[in-house]
Parts: C-alpha cells; sequence; structure tokens
C-alpha cells in the first residue's frame, strides 16, 4: 500500500527585500517590497511502504523543505500530503506517534545528559511500556554497537557516537516512517559505513519506510534502488538507480592510463613516458596528465576498444582501467539539462 503520497505539494517563502542604507530602511517601515520563493514547486510522488527512496537535489533544491512539510514542522502553501494515511499538516499526535526526522545538523538529545535518560525521557513522551521500550532499545544498542556510550555524556560522544544515539532516539519508538536529512554528514568513512549497515538491516526487518537526502552518493548506492530528484523546487526524475545511472553512464565511459614511465616529472616533455606528451592529443579528444602521471579520457562506450588500441598504440602503459561515469556526474548533467517534470 502506499505509504507516502504527495501530490501538487508547493510551498512559497515570502521574504523581506531590504534596501542598503539608513533611509531605506526608514522607508521600508512604510513601504516595503518582498519576493517569493518556491523551495517546492509542484511536487508529486508515491512511496510505497517498506520502500527506501533517495531524495536528491543540490543544496537549496527543496529537499529539506519537503520533508518538513511532509513532518508537520511547516505547513504547505498549497497541494496536499498524505502519510500513512494522516495529513501531516493537521499534527495530530496519532500521527506524531508513526514517524521520525533525523537531521544530521540538529540534536534532539540533551547535549549534558548521557543519551541512556534522553532515551528514559523519550519513553515517557511516547508512553512505551517498559518491556517493549527495553527490548527495542537494547536491539538498537546492539545493532549500533554502542552499549558502552550508553551513560557517557552527549557532548562527549564523537560525532559517529552522537549520530548512532541520535538514530535510537528517533526508533526508539517504532515509527513506521522514517525521514533522514543527511545523516552521514560530516563523518568518517568508517562512521558512514555502519550507519548505512544498520539502516540497510533495518529497513529489512522490519520494512519501515525510509526517505533519504544525501550529498554522499555512496549512501544513496548502498542503500537506494529508487530515487526522486529535484531541481529548483521541482522534480525532475522519479524511479530506478539503475536506470539513472544507465543513461549516460552507459552510453559513456572512463578511461584512465598510466604510461609506464613512472617517473614523469623527470622526464622531457616530449619523451616522456614513452610517447605521451603533457598533453595527449586522440580522435576522441585531448586529455592532460594529472599530478599522479595518469590520463583520463570520457569516451563513448562504443569506441571503447579503438580508443584503447589508440593508447596502447601510441606508447607503453604500465596500467589501465575502464570505469563507468561517477553517479555524481550522472546528477550533475541531469541538474544541467533538466526539464521538470510533473
Amino acid at each position: 500500500m502506499a505509504m507516502i503520497e504527495v501530490r501538487h505539494l508547493t510551498r512559497v517563502f515570502r521574504t523581506y527585500k531590504k534596501p542598503p542604507g539608513f533611509w531605506a530602511g526608514v522607508k521600508g517601515l512604510v513601504r516595503r517590497e518582498f519576493e517569493e520563493t518556491r523551495a517546492a514547486d509542484d511536487i508529486n510522488f508515491t512511496i510505497e511502504e517498506g520502500e527506501f527512496v533517495g531524495f536528491l537535489g543540490p543544496n537549496g533544491a527543496g529537499k529539506t523543505t519537503t520533508l518538513k512539510m511532509l513532518s508537520g514542522l511547516i505547513q504547505p502553501t498549497s497541494g496536499n500530503a498524505r502519510v500513512a494515511g494522516y495529513d501531516p499538516s493537521k499534527r495530530e499526535n496519532a500521527y506524531r506517534r508513526i514517524f521520525a526526522l533525523v537531521m544530521g545538523q540538529k540534536n534532539q538529545l540533551w547535549w549534558d545528559l548521557p543519551a541512556s535518560e534522553s532515551f528514559t525521557l523519550l519513553r515517557a513522551i511516547y508512553g512505551l511500556p517498559a518491556d517493549s521500550y527495553q527490548k527495542t532499545l537494547d536491539e538498537l544498542v546492539d545493532l549500533l554497537d554502542v552499549r558502552a556510550k550508553l551513560n557517557v555524556m552527549v557532548r562527549e560522544l564523537s560525532l559517529g557516537e552522537r549520530m548512532k544515539m541520535e538514530l535510537i532516539a528517533a526508533l526508539i519508538h517504532r515509527p513506521k516512517v522514517l525521514f533522514l536529512d543527511e545523516p552521514t554528514i560530516g563523518l568518517d568513512i568508517v562512521s558512514q559505513k555502519a550507519v548505512r549497515q544498520f539502516l540497510r538491516e533495518y529497513n529489512r526487518k522490519h520494512r519501515v519506510t525510509i526517505l533519504l537526502t544525501s550529498h554522499y552518493m555512496a549512501d544513496i548506492k548502498a542503500l537506494c534502488e529508487r530515487v526522486v530528484v529535484i531541481h529548483r523546487g521541482r522534480k525532475i526524475y522519479d524511479g530506478g538507480l539503475d536506470r539513472l545511472e544507465s543513461g549516460a553512464g552507459s552510453r559513456q565511459k572512463i578511461i584512465t592510463f598510466l604510461p609506464a614511465t613512472t617517473d614523469v616529472a623527470a622526464a622531457p616533455a616530449e619523451s616522456r613516458a614513452g610517447g605521451f606528451p603533457d598533453t595527449w592529443k586522440s580522435s576522441y579528444g585531448s586529455t592532460v596528465h594529472s599530478d599522479d602521471g595518469k590520463f583520463r579520457l570520457r569516451v563513448p562506450a562504443t569506441d571503447i576498444a579503438a580508443v584503447s588500441q589508440e593508447i596502447l598504440h601510441t606508447g607503453p602503459v604500465a596500467d589501465i582501467t575502464i570505469e563507468d561515469v561517477p553517479l555524481e556526474d550522472v546528477i550533475a548533467e541531469l541538474f544541467a539539462s533538466a526539464t521538470p517534470a510533473k
């Protein structure tokens, strides 16, 4: 069944436009000029129960605004949304019990208290029975491996440990829907991997519906089969991640090769790397070697064999790799050529 339904959701922010200068400020007391910004513009999508969906877009695209409307924190200007049958804008207590919002740059735990005491407070707020609360807490603590940190002041925890505690706080009441806004921002690689592994396992085990925003494409690739992409407040893509990657990604490849001469800086430019000058021109374009001595060239996927032969005929090569176009580049190109879709 559909867990999240968004129909023509729009949010317009009206802000005062103040000219510089003292007298301009005085005039503004009598007559003010305002400008409108459409943070979310006629957005439509549906998410089924148990889906793990990536919500992508550049800074200022409207991702956080949309999550706040789905959480009931701000009201839409027009349109509507339904989450598990509830209208978030009504802010019903029954709705607040079935969803959770985690924002990577905001804390919900008491800074000067151990996380365990914040969990106890949340148990009282949600009216959770002692046995089910303890069972849920034990499961989450073990999955995130933070039992030894439960009684440590939150301000003394590392960033990764704090985020794990934030996830426990968000899930302690067993929500059906989880909104995640940049949950791995600022975390090191090890912590990011731990958080991703936890979210993947928790989604698989409990079929919680998750909507995730992240600028780390590793998060999206590891967790989401489907993505919704918005740009300038409007939806420009909604579909499988594999289909998005197979667009520009399948039509082009990136060839990276290292000439056989390892001491690139020591050799004269024209004799460097056995025939490869600083700028190597092929039939498919030009490429300049990077600081590590490697050349990189983006070519059509159908011409991989021809380009590889041309490289090998030019001079000896120590290493050569053929890779897909990074997902970041695919999405950046999607932004650049975006035609908003309803």
